[in-house]
């Protein structure tokens, strides 16, 4: 299987979150069933059959994040320099409104583009690798072309 590249700020919030759900959420919605149960008949009872669903949710992200801990490569961007690559902060500016972003290049299970987390497998991030600063990129987004100037490039 293909490893799953992760910083360690994205392999320690998977964990924490395993964590989560194995010592409150799972014990939470046991208890719930439990307590659904003693309302007699199960076939019309609702909070029953919600209970059982939400178990069932996170019965299967515990296998899910089990699964893509198990595959995961940890990176330490701190380590690295150079042209842009997996882990680097990057600051550019968008060329047509003069508009600055600052995002780092993570991978898929971490990136949340609110936060500043650019998926590696983005359009946005595939044109970025490779570049250095000064360097314009083009770029095909959902959105439309937008072109990029690498103002920065940081390993944190």
């Amino acid at each position: 299987m293909e490893k799953i590249l992760m910083t360690r700020a994205g392999f320690t919030a998977l964990e924490t979150e395993l964590k989560t759900l194995k010592s409150v959420e799972r014990p939470a919605i046991i208890k719930a069933i439990a307590e659904a149960r003693e309302h007699g008949d199960l076939s019309e009872n609702a909070e029953y059959h919600s209970a059982r669903e939400k178990q069932s949710f996170i019965e299967g992200r515990i296998k899910e994040i089990e699964s893509v801990m198990s595959l995961a490569e940890v990176i330490d961007p701190s380590k690295l320099t150079g042209a842009i690559k997996f882990g680097a902060t990057v600051t550019v500016v968008d060329e047509d409104t003069d508009e600055e972003k600052t995002w780092q290049i993570v991978g898929e299970y971490e990136a949340n583009i609110e936060k500043g987390l650019l998926n590696i497998k983005s359009p946005i991030a595939r044109a970025l690798i490779g570049k250095d600063e000064g360097d314009s990129v083009e770029v095909r987004t959902p959105g439309g072309e937008k072109s990029y100037e690498i103002l920065t490039i940081a390993y944190k």
